[in-house]
């Protein structure tokens, strides 16, 4: 699978862009503000529904214009190609999936994209969400039954939730319980599954790239040997004083470690940002194993905050990897990139094929 026809239009600064992307590397250059980034976050926005730099689709809207649209055509297994596109506005959002009405779980299954860009560090230095969020995007291309449970887990989660908000009785709050510890293992499960693939490929990428040992752990969100249902037990007094459910998977993170302590304090900015590289290209190697399909990688100025030693060994590892790539530079030779693949000039957000 691949990416072999995608346009936009008022999307950011970007008027109108269209173009065929080669099936592996595509090399975007040009000038800072010229929208380079830009293209990049639209196409992640085709495959996930949401931006990796913005919250809400309000500054993505082109100024003076009610919406923006995104069209992509994939081919799919056995040659098949389907066609996703989105319209948002200020207040609202169509997905259209072969010529009908879709859903983000549709886009994120007909193009699966990833992104490292020159924030990525905030998935070692930020929230736990964040890597939350991360993991559960790599669950659900390998564990097909995942979403549904998920999905499961987060209504039941939320019910029990605005029963604690308002005070309701215990039985009324505990009557969610059965549901929440279901989907809930299930949810754990799956991500576990996941976790035992995904946590040497990580391990081995960081000491290629980093040159030293690191350790990722799952923290899954309630104590070890005990079970959820248990757990939401001994924890509703908590969970009242909280006014919400304080143990679940949607409290469970992944623990980074580098020499003996947590990431976060131990490494640089720039080292923060090959380590969340290196969770990104882990997590694309386990996806690239388990579906029929070509993973869709976003690179956004790999040399931003790196040496050239640095540049060059992450480079090598997106070299390794089954994927169909998207990179931006201010000029080719910052790139480091071989000389391969299809380049592309962005100038005052006009797109251009180079020969």
């Amino acid at each position: 699978m691949s990416l072999v026809q995608f346009r936009l239009s008022a999307f950011r600064c970007l008027d109108r862009a269209e173009f065929t992307p080669h099936p592996s590397f595509n090399l975007i250059t040009g000038p800072n503000a010229s929208g380079k980034t830009s293209l990049l976050e639209a196409i992640f926005y085709l495959g996930r529904g949401r931006s990796f730099r913005a919250a809400g689709n309000r500054e993505l809207i082109q100024t003076g214009q009610p919406a923006f649209q995104l069209f992509g055509e994939v081919r799919g297994v056995e040659g098949q190609h389907h066609r996703i596109g989105i319209e948002a506005g200020f207040s609202q959002r169509e997905v259209r999936v072969d010529g009908s009405p879709g859903t983000g779980a549709e886009l994120a299954g007909a193009l699966p994209v990833q992104a490292i860009d020159p924030e990525i560090h905030e998935l070692v230095q930020g929230p736990p969400e964040n890597r939350r969020r991360f993991l559960d995007w790599g669950v659900f291309h390998v564990k097909h039954g995942f979403l549904d449970h998920w999905r499961r887990y987060q209504r039941a989660l939320q019910q029990r939730n605005a029963a604690l908000r308002a005070g309701e009785s215990d039985r009324q709050v505990t009557a969610w319980d059965t549901e929440l510890a279901i989907a809930g293992t299930v949810v754990d499960a799956h991500r576990q599954y996941f976790i035992a693939d995904f946590m040497p490929l990580f391990e081995s990428i960081t000491r290629e790239m980093l040159l030293i040992d690191s350790i990722c752990s799952y923290k899954r969100g309630w104590p070890p040997n005990t079970d959820l249902a248990e757990s939401l037990r001994e924890n509703l007094l908590r969970d009242r004083a909280m006014g919400s459910t304080q143990t679940g998977p949607h409290r469970a993170d992944l623990n980074l470690v580098v020499q003996e302590r947590r990431a976060r304090h131990r490494v640089s900015r720039g080292q923060q940002k090959l380590l969340a590289a290196a969770l990104i290209l882990a997590q694309a190697r386990c996806v690239a194993a388990s579906l029929p399909q070509t993973l869709v990688l976003l690179v956004d100025d790999p040399a931003a905050e790196l040496d050239n030693d640095n540049r060059d060994r992450l480079l090598f590892q997106l070299q390794q990897l089954p994927a169909q790539l998207f990179m931006t530079a201010l000029e080719p030779a910052d790139s480091g990139w071989p000389d391969s693949g299809q380049h592309y000039r962005m100038e005052h957000g006009a797109l251009r094929a180079l020969l």
